[in-house]
């Protein structure tokens, strides 16, 4: 398997949560869909916390697994403050082995694109299985391609993100440009780091394997799940050629379906 290669991006879990403050939307998506299918819960790819926390809120059992240590680290604290009681474990989603099985397994936020090779994504697709109960179902949430974003320009750059540094060290802006390699299927991204006005510029390599539409759902059909619905955005609306998502439910071969 190829090592995960993104792990100097999640070196510090505060930036992180100030990067991503202002997305909320799918916290609703997968509130709906712990209290339809039932505790326990995992999420794999956790980070900080973003939404195990305001599930575990709910009173909703749930795990938080994640290699990043210093996400976890920040996730700890945050669901401290809250006295929030999660089980956070630090571990490899393609290589993991819990003592126990869930109702529910979801891989949010676009993680899935981490997995840049098909024998990470085998691993990672059974240990899903390994630790799904009797009739769970599994999530991924993935963004439908577009065209228009892979192939554009790459010497400007585009906007990510702009926020207060948490060291009081001015304002943070991200911008990115991007070069896809369609051979590999992965999206060589740079992302542009500036602190404050006088700061030298920071350069971090993001690469994102991308997932077109139906090869995502052979690659789930053949290695043993049946998909149940395939949504194109957090409203649960059907998906289609020019849905921002892919959200696919799904559960194990040998289980058949019910609701």
């Amino acid at each position: 398997m190829k090592p995960i290669d993104c792990g100097h991006l999640y070196r510090d879990g505060r930036h992180y949560d100030l990067q991503n403050k202002d997305f909320l939307d799918d916290i609703p998506f997968y509130l709906r869909q712990t209290k339809k299918y039932g505790e326990p819960v995992l999420e794999l790819a956790c980070g900080t916390g973003r939404i195990t926390i305001p599930i575990a809120e709910e009173g909703i059992q749930i795990t938080g697994l994640d290699i990043s240590e210093p996400m976890l680290s920040q996730a700890k604290r945050k669901a401290a403050i809250k006295g929030i009681n999660v089980e956070w474990i630090k571990a490899d989603c393609r290589n993991f082995k819990l003592n126990k099985k869930f109702n529910l397994i979801f891989f949010p936020f676009n993680s899935i694109a981490h997995l840049q090779d098909l024998e990470s994504i085998k691993s990672c697709f059974s240990c899903v299985k390994m630790h799904l109960k009797d009739k769970g179902r599994f999530i991924i949430d993935i963004f439908n391609p577009r065209l228009d974003i892979l192939t554009r320009d790459p010497s400007k750059r585009y906007p990510v993100a702009e926020y207060p540094d948490p060291d009081g060290k001015g304002t943070v802006v991200i911008t990115e440009n991007n070069t896809y390699d369609a051979a590999t299927q992965i999206n060589r991204i740079k992302w542009y780091y500036k602190i404050g006005i006088q700061a030298e510029e920071v350069v971090e390599k993001l690469n994102m394997r991308i997932f077109y539409p139906q090869e995502l759902d052979e690659l789930l059909y053949y290695n043993g799940f049946t998909i149940k619905a395939k949504f194109g955005n957090y409203d649960e609306t059907p998906f289609e050629s020019t849905s921002p998502k892919q959200l696919i439910v799904c559960y194990s071969h040998k289980w058949g379906d019910s609701d």
